[in-house]
């Protein structure tokens, strides 16, 4: 039986001419891919807060965190596919990924309000990665970097008004 050629690609490295220096294509890749590693650990988390948030804010956690890990697993494709263009692999391990997500026992011991605070704190976390990277991408006149991850801060900048707003006094 003949192969496929096109069914078994080699991966390569390529290096797009786009008018970015090389170092600076590298550089954005592994910011691109600290993104990407921050925005999959914040999708599992708030997915798993979502299925096991109890209590009087219930509903409210429950709607908003289905609607972000929703936007958060959306983004994971574009940021993964922009590290592509970029003429690098996209990341394959994201480390131990147990990680990402909360224990069991740490969700049991959990209220609403203390899993709203952890959620809060990664998304403070991404948008500082986010701005620093973006930063960079400005720099290097790298618009379509720059312009995804100003995207990516609105989202993170307003989950972060909306989860604040949920918890406030």
């Amino acid at each position: 039986m003949a192969k496929v050629t096109a069914l078994n690609p080699k991966t390569r490295k390529t290096t797009p001419e786009i008018g970015l220096e090389e170092s600076y294509l590298e550089e954005a890749s592994k910011g691109l891919s600290e993104v990407l590693a921050s925005t999959y650990k914040l999708m599992i988390k708030t997915q798993v807060y979502h299925w096991n948030v109890v209590g009087p804010l219930f509903g409210p956690i429950h709607e908003l965190t289905e609607a972000h890990y929703n936007t958060l697993f959306e983004a994971i494709d574009i940021i993964a596919e922009r590290v592509r263009a970029l003429g690098h692999i996209a990341p394959v391990n994201f480390g131990d990924m147990k990680n990402f997500a909360p224990t069991g026992h740490s969700v049991d011991n959990s209220s609403a309000h203390d899993m709203v605070a952890d959620l809060i704190k990664d998304h403070e976390a991404a948008a500082r990665t986010i701005r620093e990277v973006g930063s960079k991408a400005g720099e290097a006149g790298d618009m379509v970097t720059e312009d995804m991850l100003t995207a990516r801060l609105t989202f993170h900048e307003k989950a972060l008004w909306m989860l604040k707003a949920i918890v406030s006094d």
